[in-house]
């Protein structure tokens, strides 16, 4: 039995999911998104929650049971509060720069990195050295931070580069004489 499947998705006040056919769509606040399940789970609508049941006893339906409750659980966030990732950038004339739909990273090359932001995701620089990327998508979200991380993945030996805040990252000792 899965203990995250059998919890129920509350709806909160403003708020409205439907559902037709595998497809939950959910409205609220900030937009609409939707998900399509796979045929080995029901998905019902309730007052105010959303229940996902799995169709027979096999293994495949049980997997799905607990990633398809998990994935509407999701979109209910997304819709109210939004989804948030926060990058640091550490190193000597490293910056970063929002400007309008693109973010302009100085990471050290020759060059400047011009970042085209995608559809559905704002990124925010409050100081040069921190990147906030917010979203409805949660996906989207982590695959836009994920992708600026990747210029300038952080170093173990001086600890220069990307990271995410708060992330620890394991220091190398440098050559001794």
């Amino acid at each position: 039995m899965s203990r995250i499947g059998k919890r129920p998705v509350e709806l909160p006040s403003g708020v409205t999911a439907s559902v037709s056919g595998q497809t939950v769509e959910v409205k609220g606040p900030k937009g609409t998104r939707s998900f399509t399940a796979t045929d080995d789970v029901t998905i019902a609508v309730g007052e105010g929650s959303v229940t996902v049941t799995p169709r027979g006893s096999s293994k495949r339906a049980r997997q799905q049971w607990g990633m398809s409750r998990t994935m509407v659980a999701n979109l209910v966030q997304g819709v109210t509060g939004g989804f948030k990732r926060e990058l640091e950038i550490q190193g000597v004339g490293y910056r970063a720069q929002a400007q309008g739909n693109t973010l302009k990273l100085n990471l050290g090359y020759s060059h400047d990195v011009n970042f085209e932001v995608p559809q559905g995701v704002t990124v925010t620089t409050p100081k040069q050295t921190e990147i906030i990327i917010e979203g409805i998508d949660q996906q989207l979200v982590g695959q836009v931070a994920a992708n600026i991380r990747e210029w300038r993945g952080p170093e173990p030996y001086k600890g220069k580069g990307i990271r995410y805040k708060g992330e620890f990252i394991f220091r190398k000792e440098g050559k001794k004489k």
